[in-house]
């Protein structure tokens, strides 16, 4: 049987090779179905491994309460839109759940940073001193604001790396420069260190960051004093998540005076929640990227089996005088099936090839991650032996069911 075997790979060696272009041209659609696999696949974990990264970028153990979707003059407004939270909701929080290690709370607005010649359209946010250790920052140079300058509503600013690269000179130190912010001086105090993107597309560090009591007072204005645009609070484990959310809705409820059939007049949402969403996108785009390429690997297989019904006809003669000789219908239904599955080795191990430096060439020239997997390479080489197996079986057994005499015959 094993001598069986190797010289029928040896005789679908040799008559694929009788003609070069045409089972070359044929091999080329698996090869760019197989290319299209893996580089879509690894674009889509790529993707994924980004989410994942900017997700934790925003901290550890993260919660963030937001005004929520409430009704008004029977018009119901977005989340966030209303507002619905305070200093002292973020202050009780913290002292009425255990969970919590510490909350913090802040308000933001996009307007004009000057200084000197220069400027730049950049979201000022007004935060407590809690909420650069909740979202795990560190400082490329500089100190963080303190409690102290929270108390005394200090024009002292921290400033995020895209800031420094549009508004200083390259070399140039940030840290104890006045920067204006709505015609009010401000000292920075501190430079963070880079972050890079957020799970929703936006620059982190395209950031200033002053006192809440500053911003409050002297920057952004306010409807009425403590009035906020989000709380931030975080817990030591990620299991203590849903008992902290838990308790959150509780506290707020109840501080909020809602009755049990009033929906919540704020929206909560952790780190978990917003990976889940951003995973489970990355998982839709991953299967998406998979479909369309799989198409490629299909209309590669359909070219395999138009070469094989080719073959079949040229070589009906041929076929005949092997049946003639002793050959059974399963000797050549093999036949047929190795030149198939010959053709899906050949394009599959040249499609992996092409699709690992497919992939690396999106990373250099596009500058997308990319995460090239064993698994979706295996994946990839299987499915085009597959296809090569199905598309290859109905030519085969056309040939093997070819009458002798009548295969003889033909001319």
């Amino acid at each position: 049987m094993g001598a069986f075997l190797l010289l029928t790979i040896t005789t679908a060696f040799r008559i694929l090779s009788r003609n070069r272009l045409r089972a070359g041209l044929t091999v080329l659609g698996i090869v760019i179905g197989v290319a299209a696999v893996i580089a879509m696949i690894s674009i889509g974990e790529g993707a994924k491994a980004a989410v994942r990264s900017q997700v934790a970028s925003m901290g550890t153990n993260v919660i963030i309460i937001l005004p929520g979707a409430t009704t008004t003059g029977g018009v119901r407004g977005g989340q966030g839109s209303a507002v619905s939270l305070t200093v002292a909701d973020a202050q009780d929080l913290k002292k009425r759940i255990p969970l919590l290690t510490d909350t913090a709370w802040g308000k933001r607005d996009v307007m004009q940073v000057v200084y000197g010649n220069r400027n730049w359209n950049a979201p000022v946010n007004g935060i407590s001193p809690g909420y650069l250790t909740i979202r795990d920052w560190s400082y490329a140079g500089g100190l963080p604001f303190t409690q102290t300058d929270m108390d005394v509503a200090a024009r002292v600013a921290l400033v995020g790396q895209t800031v420094v690269d549009n508004l200083f000179e390259p070399g140039e130190e940030p840290v104890g420069a006045t920067i204006r912010l709505k015609n009010v001086p401000f000292t920075v105090i501190g430079v963070l260190a880079p972050k890079g993107q957020s799970s929703q597309g936006t620059d982190q560090d395209d950031i200033v960051f002053i006192p809440f009591t500053t911003a409050e007072r002297k920057v952004l204005g306010t409807q009425f004093l403590g009035s906020i645009g989000a709380i931030f609070a975080s817990t030591d484990l990620t299991e203590d998540l849903p008992e902290a959310v838990a308790q959150i809705r509780e506290v707020l409820r109840s501080r909020h005076r809602l009755q049990p059939e009033q929906a919540d007049d704020f929206t909560v949402r952790t780190q978990i929640d917003i990976a889940a969403i951003q995973e489970g996108t990355g998982q839709t785009l991953t299967v998406m990227l998979f479909a369309i390429a799989s198409i490629s690997l299909l209309v590669g297989g359909i070219g395999i089996m138009n070469i094989l019904l080719v073959s079949v006809t040229e070589r009906t003669k041929e076929i005949g005088v092997r049946m003639a000789v002793g050959a059974k219908r399963r000797h050549i239904l093999l036949q047929f099936l190795i030149e198939a599955m010959t053709l899906s080795l050949f394009g599959g191990l040249l499609g992996i090839v092409l699709g690992i430096l497919s992939a690396r060439a999106t990373t250099v020239i596009a500058g997308w991650p990319t995460i090239i997997s064993l698994e979706s390479i295996v994946a990839a080489f299987l499915f085009s032996l597959f296809v090569g197996l199905f598309f290859g079986l109905y030519p085969a057994n056309k040939a093997s069911r070819l009458n002798p005499i009548d295969a003889l015959r033909y001319e």
